[in-house]
């Protein structure tokens, strides 16, 4: 029973320390309260009990204040509906005073370890008040994360204990992967939107603009209306009505050693896959644990939302193209032998040695498969 009791104790003074922290000034003036205190045991002046007691009244008061600043206040944060990682993203928090009366002094609001939230500060809260700010917040990862541990912290009003009182947010999110371009990115990027150029000059079916004639050209396209207002010959074009439908796999076959290089692959598809939607494409996602096609089965951020989840893994068995109709595009750190046979020989390989600047000159046609 004694020992339950002690272990009670102990653990209730633990919990009460780590709510404070005795400052650099407490600890001077801890200094100078036992050297007074030690100086009026020796002498037995009454006036230095008389400093001694007010200096010990003061820490109790200090302790006592930073405890009601602290008492009653609420935390709410408003994040954006889409977070992509490493990418600065503005989110609100509202801090509340519950008390009826009484006010909050020099309020320091910040994360727990690892948060993602830079730290505020609110001099004043008075009672029955909120407060709102803007705050810049970088989420390092993708995948879900749940920011949900931050702590007030004040040391009002002398500075000697800073007090503190943890507040949790019970919110999990989904980051995207990173949207931002990477080296290597970009040449990809310049290579497949060159190869899937569809609204290009053509003599289709749908209209696509009327510009002047050239020299050769055949008469039966000229448009006599536009060519009679201008006093010029002009020409109608068309738009070629077959869109090729962008196919890319992501082989979840990364072992050990290409998963710094699986995690550049997600980003990339990510990258694509915004870029792509940006202009309107056809884009179809396969993995060996999902298939989504852009935009009849979902939008780009259905498809961001499977990218943010998705991970690696081992012994998945590479799967065939869907369509040999389609633009082929494979993120794969297998021997590219081994997905010839499964059907991707036509495929852009995209594999570990990609992204090295000595590797990214390969954009043309020649470098459909890399060995």
């Amino acid at each position: 029973m004694a020992m339950a009791t002690f272990r009670r104790l102990w653990l209730w003074w633990r919990r009460r320390a780590a709510e404070r922290r005795i400052t650099r000034a407490g600890w001077i003036f801890l200094a100078g309260t036992v050297t007074v205190g030690t100086a009026a045991l020796l002498t037995g002046n009454n006036l230095m009990f008389l400093v001694v007691a007010a200096m010990l009244a003061m820490l109790l008061v200090s302790d006592f204040v930073n405890r009601l600043s602290l008492a009653g206040l609420e935390l709410d944060l408003h994040l954006p509906e889409h977070l992509p990682a490493r990418q600065k993203l503005p989110a609100r928090i509202w801090v509340r005073n519950t008390k009826q009366w009484t006010p909050a002094f020099s309020i320091h609001l910040r994360g727990a370890a690892g948060s993602v939230v830079s730290p505020l500060y609110f001099p004043v809260l008075p009672g029955r008040a909120v407060a709102e700010e803007t705050v810049q917040v970088t989420f390092p990862r993708r995948g879900p994360h749940s920011e949900d541990a931050f702590v007030f912290a004040s040391s009002f009003p002398f500075g000697f204990l800073e007090r503190q009182a943890p507040v949790e947010l019970r919110r999990r999110v989904l980051v995207y992967p990173c949207l931002q371009p990477q080296p290597g990115f970009e040449d990809l990027l310049a290579a497949v939107r060159g190869d899937l150029e569809v609204h290009q000059r053509g003599w289709g079916h749908d209209f696509y603009r009327i510009r002047p004639y050239k020299a050769f050209e055949s008469a039966r396209h000229v448009d006599w209306k536009a060519t009679a207002h201008t006093g010029t010959l002009q020409v109608r074009e068309f738009a070629r009505e077959e869109e090729r439908l962008l196919e890319i796999f992501l082989d979840l076959e990364a072992p050990g050693a290409h998963r710094e290089w699986f995690e550049q692959a997600v980003d990339c598809c990510a990258f694509l896959a915004w870029h792509t939607a940006e202009r309107g494409r056809r884009l179809r996602l396969r993995s060996q644990e999902f298939d989504l096609a852009m935009p009849a089965e979902g939008d780009v951020y259905d498809v961001l939302r499977r990218l943010a989840l998705v991970a690696s893994a081992e012994s998945k068995p590479v799967l065939a193209p869907a369509s040999s109709e389609t633009y082929q595009l494979v993120f794969s750190a297998r021997d590219p032998a081994q997905l010839a046979e499964a059907g991707w020989s036509q495929a852009r390989l995209v594999g570990p040695e990609w992204f090295a600047p000595a590797r990214r000159s390969l954009t043309g046609p020649e470098a459909r498969v890399l060995p």
